[in-house]
């Protein structure tokens, strides 16, 4: 039998890195909704789910969504979403750690590639 594959996380990255990598969502009831898509708009995150729902929120380290996921405080999938049980167990071995762990980081938030090249 394999041994069960945990994964680490900095503790403290943006919400959209994190559900990009996660696709999943907890919502205010403790569900966890599959993420079907997902778009970063600025400051803002436009999210979709597999249920249907369409939404907008601020891309934020400290906002609820992140804090629920980092902490696994939304444990319950969402019957619409059908959320597979191979996707919950992943998530169940995902730690986070504020000093280990890869970053996540999103690909508009590095340096222009275009940085010291004259037009």
């Amino acid at each position: 039998m394999s041994e069960v594959k945990k994964r680490y996380y900095r503790k403290y990255t943006e919400l959209y890195p994190l559900v990009e990598k996660i696709k999943l969502w907890p919502s205010r009831k403790g569900h966890l909704h599959g993420v079907k898509f997902i778009q970063l708009r600025g400051k803002y995150i436009d999210i979709t789910t597999h249920c249907g729902k369409q939404f907008r929120v601020f891309n934020s380290r400290h906002s609820r969504a992140a804090r629920w996921l980092r902490n696994k405080w939304a444990s319950v999938p969402c019957p619409a979403c059908r959320v597979p049980e191979w996707k919950l167990e992943k998530y169940s071995t995902t730690f986070f750690s504020a000093h280990y762990g890869k970053e996540l980081v999103s690909e508009n938030s590095g340096k222009n590639s275009s940085e010291g090249e004259e037009a």
